[in-house]
């Protein structure tokens, strides 16, 4: 990745996130973190990486993924007004599943050794 495109991309990611913020309203999306943004080389997409807090493990992430996919056309334009570029990417949310799936270790790691005490 080029320096153009990665200093556009942590643009993306702070901006996308006091957009997400400040935006949407929805309350089926709970709180969301942007925790990586991607922008191809000729800048023409950004793949935003999400992870929405508040969900159990077992709960699919889908739905919020969905409704800020739904949302990208207006975040998108909200974006191109702070952007200064000549292009603004088009948006597409995905979810992290490496952040979950850290979450998820993290929290079996921590509920075997509290039952290693226990056992002790």
């Amino acid at each position: 990745m080029s320096q153009r495109t990665q200093r556009l991309a942590d643009q993306i990611q702070r901006d996308v996130s006091e957009l997400i913020k400040q935006r949407l309203r929805d309350p089926r999306l709970g709180m969301v973190t942007v925790s990586a943004v991607k922008v191809s080389p000729d800048m023409s997409y950004a793949d935003i990486y999400v992870t929405i807090l508040g969900r159990t493990f077992d709960e699919p992430a889908e739905p919020g993924v969905a409704i800020l996919n739904a949302a990208s056309g207006v975040l998108r334009g909200e974006l191109g007004r702070g952007l200064r570029t000549r292009i603004v990417p088009h948006l597409r949310f995905h979810h992290d599943r490496l952040t979950s799936q850290g979450n998820r270790m993290a929290s079996l790691i921590s509920e075997a050794v509290r039952s290693d005490e226990q056992k002790s």
